[in-house]
């Protein structure tokens, strides 16, 4: 088991790597610009809900693919679908941090709170495990 999380680590240190990298080479990345709040006007406020519906569409993504799993079968057997899910959830983040840095790169500070979460989601076994049992 220790194996295929390792792989699933690996996928996820990438994610967050390519994100981040591409975060600080496209970006105009400085302490002062992610301070500053943007104004949100009208015309910008589909920017301010792209975070909030990345995180609710990719969660839901996630949890359609976990219950598609067996539960009868061991957490080894149920392990590629939890794979298949996590980098489903990542992708739809990841997505929605580069339509942000591309299409409204004032709102990079929503962008770096995605990628936050992704790093939050580190894949441990204990969160495997748990999301496995909420099933």
């Amino acid at each position: 088991m220790t194996e295929k999380i390792k792989t699933l680590r690996i996928i996820h240190l990438a994610v967050c790597a390519g994100v981040l990298l591409i975060y600080f080479m496209v970006g105009n990345i400085s302490i002062e610009h992610l301070k500053k709040i943007p104004a949100i006007d009208s015309s910008s406020v589909v920017y301010v809900f792209i975070p909030i519906l990345a995180v609710v569409l990719g969660n839901f993504l996630f949890k359609s693919q976990l219950k598609q799993i067996d539960k009868k079968k061991s957490i080894e057997s149920q392990l590629p679908i939890y794979q298949s899910a996590s980098i489903m959830r990542w992708a739809v983040l990841e997505g929605a941090a580069f339509l942000i840095l591309f299409l409204k790169p004032d709102f990079v500070l929503f962008g770096f709170l995605i990628i936050i979460y992704i790093i939050v989601l580190r894949p441990t076994e204990e969160r495997i495990k748990n999301d496995l049992q909420d099933l």
